[in-house]
């Protein structure tokens, strides 16, 4: 039994020294606050209190923690606007840590008494500073964007985004009423797109098609957010989403075609630069993905046809002499294939090839570093064509590689 006695008397002794050493901890913070010095150690004294789980349901802790915060808002602030050297990213990182403590707070402020009634006395009074210091969480976000740091751009659109429903600004109603949601949302997306997150992508997506002046770019990165995801049926379901909206956008018509292309639904591709053109059709890319896709078609006439209208417009286009060059190539490499008539077809052979020809140099001379494309088609050309100087110089080129 004495031993029983001894033991909570430790105890009590322990718990006294505790709260006594708390209360000169608290003290030493509030005569900091009040001199404004040393701010930074104060709030590492309040935070050192807090990571002890009965501390942080202590309003008093968190309230301090407030007052300190503040201070330091109010001391930055001054010094930024008597444009005085300060920590730009600090001040701007004072203002998350005020909405994470002043809504943290909040939570302790806003419980109900005895009675059930909820009463909290510092709402009102905080709402109105975090009304006031608000805008910095949006340009914080612009701030870390412009230097690069997409991750800690989305942590303030992120928590510009989730204050609005913050119990303690729920007089504002921003999610209705602040004009700026839709664009933080779009910013957040953004960065998410920067970061290849997908789940950052997507999860202000909801808010961010409200800003209606960026909307391409949020299907865009919806898209890409499937991508990253390797869901391959939500990203082509998006991108033929995108381009039904956006049609003359350029994320979405070249991906749409290139994939419609990629697993060999030629007629699909053609449909969809079809459709593009219903939209613009004077555009050089829609007609050209239409000759390439006439081209996969083996509609070559249709392709060469188009791809010389094109020319005629641009002379300096590269794609449309390998678009015609690759019609005439392709015709002989079919021909040739019929061993069996091969004699009968050789004259015609013959005359693909020197047809091809002229169009596969100029596609060399206009794309020199494309080797990958000219340099077969060119190869076979000569050698079918019995040009040896010419030849020689492709067969080394060939060597080369």
């Amino acid at each position: 039994m004495k031993k029983i006695r001894a033991l909570l008397f430790c105890i009590c002794l322990f718990s006294t020294c505790l709260c006594y050493a708390q209360k000169r901890q608290l003290q030493t913070v509030r005569d900091q606050v009040k001199a404004g010095k040393e701010l930074a150690k104060a709030e590492k004294t309040l935070r050192g209190l807090l990571v002890d789980s009965a501390a942080r349901r202590n309003g008093r802790i968190w309230l301090m923690l407030c007052d300190v915060l503040a201070k330091q808002y109010e001391q930055g602030n001054e010094k930024l606007y008597l444009r005085q050297k300060y920590d730009t990213a600090a001040f701007f990182s004072v203002t998350r840590k005020l909405y994470d403590a002043m809504s943290s707070f909040d939570s302790l402020d806003a419980r109900p008494d005895g009675q059930g009634r909820i009463r909290p006395k510092y709402r009102i009074k905080h709402a109105a500073f975090l009304k006031s210091i608000r805008p910095n969480l949006f340009n914080g976000g612009g701030y870390f964007v412009h230097r690069g740091d997409y991750q800690t751009a989305f942590d303030y659109y992120s928590d510009y985004l989730r204050s609005a429903s913050f119990p303690v600004l729920a007089g504002y109603d921003y999610m209705r009423k602040d004009a700026l949601i839709p664009h933080a949302a779009y910013w957040a997306m953004f960065c998410g797109y920067k970061l290849g997150d997908a789940d950052k992508i997507m999860r202000f997506k909801e808010l961010a098609e409200r800003d209606t002046s960026m909307l391409n770019f949020v299907r865009q990165y919806e898209a890409e957010a499937y991508l990253v995801k390797k869901d391959t049926a939500m990203y082509v379901k998006s991108l033929q989403a995108g381009f039904e909206q956006y049609p003359n956008f350029a994320f979405f018509f070249p991906r749409l075609v290139e994939y419609y292309a990629g697993i060999g639904e030629h007629e699909k591709a053609l449909e969809i630069t079809e459709r593009a053109l219903k939209a613009d059709s004077t555009s050089l890319l829609f007609r050209f993905a239409k000759s390439t896709a006439l081209l996969n078609l083996g509609r070559y006439s249709e392709c060469v046809r188009l791809c010389r209208q094109l020319i005629s417009e641009k002379d300096s286009f590269a794609d449309a002499y390998y678009n015609i060059g690759l019609a005439y190539f392709n015709q002989a490499i079919e021909l040739n294939k019929d061993r069996q008539k091969y004699r009968a077809n050789k004259e015609k052979v013959i005359s693909l090839y020197k047809l091809s020809r002229p169009y596969m140099e100029r596609y060399r001379e206009l794309a020199p570093t494309a080797k990958e494309k000219w340099l077969a088609p060119l190869y076979t050309i000569y050698l079918n064509l019995n040009m040896g100087r010419e030849f020689d110089e492709i067969d080394k080129i060939r060597k080369e590689k």
